[in-house]
């Protein structure tokens, strides 16, 4: 039996994730069948490009109603990068484009701020908002990677878990009851990053 199902929504840096998750010793399943997604249990949704693209392809696999049930029926949902942007309303890259809307708010392009690169690429810290799960055994600050022009503006305040100072302070990480969600790469962020996959794993 595995430990958790990673959906693979036809893009994105599907094998860095399922091999970061394999190597902490976990059983893995990949899979793109909203069947499999119905049976409920712990599910992981990485994604990278553009979020309309992004939800396109969530969309043509019939994904999308699977994924908002897995989360409705209260099993741990662990959204990453786009994957985490798609769990808000609207995101506006490649034009407005409907998310899974299972947090409110909207994705939005970083401001244009003399001397502030987008996007957003390399190592930043995280300063947590409010207690986590996510950040058991980690040193408040730590670093991660990340690589993003859009992010995550919450219409409720308190789904932000954590922020990041780029320019603006923004929503790093996101959390309400069951969903969580990161914008950065913990599989690209060592250490830190696998803690955080243990973390999760072991909720």
């Amino acid at each position: 039996m595995e430990d958790a199902l990673l959906v693979d929504a036809g893009t994105g840096n599907l094998r860095s994730v399922y091999n970061a998750l394999t190597s902490l010793g976990y059983a893995i399943r990949i899979t793109s069948d909203p069947a499999e997604l119905g049976r409920g249990g712990r599910v992981i949704l990485p994604g990278v490009g553009a979020f309309g693209n992004f939800m396109n392809g969530i969309s043509r696999l019939g994904l999308a109603e699977a994924i908002q049930s897995a989360a409705n029926r209260g099993g741990p949902l662990l959204c990453i990068c786009v994957g985490m942007q798609a769990l808000f309303e609207i995101g506006e890259e490649l034009g407005q484009t409907p998310g899974l809307g299972l947090l409110p708010g909207r994705v939005v392009r970083f401001p244009e701020i003399a001397g502030v690169k987008v996007p957003h690429t390399g190592w930043n810290q995280v300063t947590s908002s409010r207690p986590t799960p996510l950040f058991k055994d980690l040193a408040p600050g730590s670093y991660v990677y990340f690589n993003h022009s859009y992010y995550c503006a919450p219409a409720n305040l308190a789904d932000a878990v954590a922020t990041t100072e780029y320019g603006i302070s923004f929503a790093s990480m996101v959390q309400h009851e069951n969903c969580y969600g990161v914008q950065f790469h913990p599989e690209k962020s060592q250490r830190v990053g696998l803690q955080m996959l243990r973390n999760f794993m072991e909720l």
